[in-house]
């Protein structure tokens, strides 16, 4: 069975504040991806991936016990182990402004980065970049950064590249701001028992493949090209 985990945002001006800078198209690259760094620490959609993937990583990072000296004593600690990074992959271009403050989020960290570009007639994904290990080890813990997930056809290529290189459906955590039904029913079918952590479910994905109502390109209304 497909579990989709539907993280519901936790602060109330977020819940108000980020889908209407996402979803508006009034809203300009700065609002897109710079906009209230006081209050939001960053853009609408590096802030909503760090929070995604804050509920992505609280149930698998390793932990190590210990005792610290504090000014006042000694404490018994229990932290995340930072011998431990995770493996984050941001699908390019759009997955960077997801994955923006992930650091700010999990101790430690490696980046692999995937490029992938779509024709806009088949929509069908093709491969520029890969810069993922020879092999993940057994206890990797990765994670997928990809805005938009709406035919499925890059997150399907993304994740058959990550298997190639030894990870496993349950060692692998797919994070986007916005998922459609063709890709959740595809992730369903080819790749059972992965965690999907979503901003939001749209219902649906038009003969261009773009979600609906969604927002549009994600990559172009990031950095403005």
């Amino acid at each position: 069975m497909f579990k989709i985990c539907l993280f519901i945002y936790c602060l109330i001006f977020l819940v108000r504040t980020v889908p209407f800078l996402l979803w508006n198209p009034e809203s300009s690259t700065l609002h897109f991806f710079f906009i209230l760094n006081i209050v939001l620490a960053g853009s609408a959609m590096a802030e909503l991936g760090r929070l995604l993937i804050y509920e992505a990583s609280r149930d698998c990072l390793p932990t190590v016990s210990g005792e610290i000296q504090s000014p006042m004593g000694v404490a018994s600690v229990e932290f995340v182990d930072p011998r431990e990074p995770v493996a984050i992959v941001p699908i390019l271009r759009a997955g960077l402004a997801l994955a923006e403050h992930a650091a700010s989020v999990l101790p430690a960290t490696k980046i692999y980065h995937l490029g992938f570009s779509r024709n806009e007639e088949t929509l069908q994904p093709s491969i520029y970049l890969n810069k993922l290990p020879d092999k993940f080890s057994e206890d990797a813990r990765v994670f997928v950064v990809d805005p938009m997930l709406a035919t499925g056809g890059t997150i399907l290529a993304a994740l058959n590249l990550i298997k190639e290189c030894g990870a496993e459906n349950k060692q692998i955590k797919v994070v986007c701001a916005v998922a459609a039904p063709p890709a959740l029913q595809k992730l369903s079918e080819q790749f059972p028992g992965l965690h999907v952590y979503a901003g939001i479910i749209d219902p649906t994905v038009n003969d261009k493949g773009f979600i609906i109502p969604g927002l549009g390109d994600a990559g172009d209304r990031s950095f403005g090209t």
